[in-house]
């Protein structure tokens, strides 16, 4: 059965294939997707995730296939991305799951946005499906249940993380937000960071609270990928794992 799929993506660079593998999954599986993004514009990759020859360089590996790259680009050069919806004018009644995809852009204008932070309580009350990706964990973590105490909504659950092994931190990271694709009016941010905002892990461990758990997993790889489902939540931790995050959603929905 056709399911309706909002999924939301930041305008301030997403991680290419943390959006295009669930996006393109969920559409595969003839669900139907609607996009939003803060500013109603385009979601843009960082320059840095369509390129095949970056290595990560806190876990020395190539982390973007050159035809994901492809694949990437191909979205964003082309319409099938043009002209979401804003998160404020996107509405949980109207669909059956949500749906966040990463990227470092998502610390900026996603995580501690009220108008996300409302899409997610509506599809929590509602007992709708809830997926996060990366960076986008964010936004569970600070989304607070005022019937419980202001305790996160992922309080007492299983979550993934990105380990904080893995965040770009020293005393020397100057870190930038370049996009491809950009434009005069969809240019992302010229912010500079320090590394990365914040260690999701730490933030999770303390949103979970003592009953819950986060898995932070620093031997996550393609070939075993790193996705967490306890219901509603289906939380991923980085790109390695944008595909089988994409697939645990399909199969989640498949079953309800």
């Amino acid at each position: 059965m056709t399911k309706k799929v909002l999924v939301l993506a930041t305008n301030y660079g997403t991680w290419g294939e943390e959006l295009q593998a669930p996006w393109d999954i969920i559409k595969k599986a003839d669900h139907k997707v609607t996009l939003a993004t803060p500013l109603g514009k385009k979601p843009l990759p960082l320059a840095v995730s369509v390129n095949p020859d970056f290595v990560d360089p806190i876990i020395n590996v190539k982390v973007n296939p050159p035809e994901v790259c492809a694949r990437v680009k191909e979205l964003t050069d082309g319409n099938e991305w043009v002209g979401p919806l804003t998160f404020k004018q996107a509405r949980m009644d109207d669909y059956d799951a949500l749906v966040l995809t990463g990227g470092l852009g998502a610390m900026i204008d996603m995580c501690n946005s009220y108008n996300v932070h409302k899409l997610i309580m509506d599809a929590y009350r509602a007992d709708k499906l809830i997926g996060a990706l990366c960076y986008a964990v964010t936004s569970l973590v600070f989304c607070r249940d005022p019937n419980n105490s202001n305790r996160s909504v992922i309080y007492g659950k299983k979550v993934a993380a990105h380990p904080a092994s893995w965040d770009f931190y020293g005393p020397d990271w100057d870190f930038t937000y370049d996009l491809y694709g950009a434009t005069p009016d969809n240019k992302g941010t010229d912010v500079h960071t320090p590394g990365f905002l914040w260690p999701v892990e730490h933030l999770v461990r303390d949103a979970v609270g003592p009953k819950g758990k986060c898995i932070a997993i620093e031997t996550a790889s393609r070939e075993k990928p790193s996705v967490v489902y306890d219901w509603p939540f289906v939380t991923g931790t980085s790109v390695e794992s944008s595909i089988a995050y994409g697939q645990k959603i399909v199969e989640v929905l498949q079953s309800k």
